[in-house]
């Protein structure tokens, strides 16, 4: 089953995505902003870095959807 999660960075919300978990989801979005998996650090169990700037996942309040 996947979830909603919202990705925010700082206190603004950027995008909102499904997926497994949350740190997968905000991977999924800065790869598909074109960064290189290996310019990405994992940050904690919701978040990962790229240069600098943090992205975390939360869920968002629609809840969770089928897969």
């Amino acid at each position: 089953m996947n979830a909603q999660y919202e990705i925010t960075s700082g206190r603004r919300v950027v995008a909102t995505r499904s997926g497994p978990c949350a740190r997968e989801v905000a991977l999924d979005y800065l790869r598909s902003m074109g960064y290189k998996r290996d310019e990405i650090i994992y940050y904690g169990v919701d978040g990962v870095s790229w240069r600098g700037a943090v992205y975390r996942a939360r869920l968002s309040e629609s809840g969770t959807q089928a897969a």
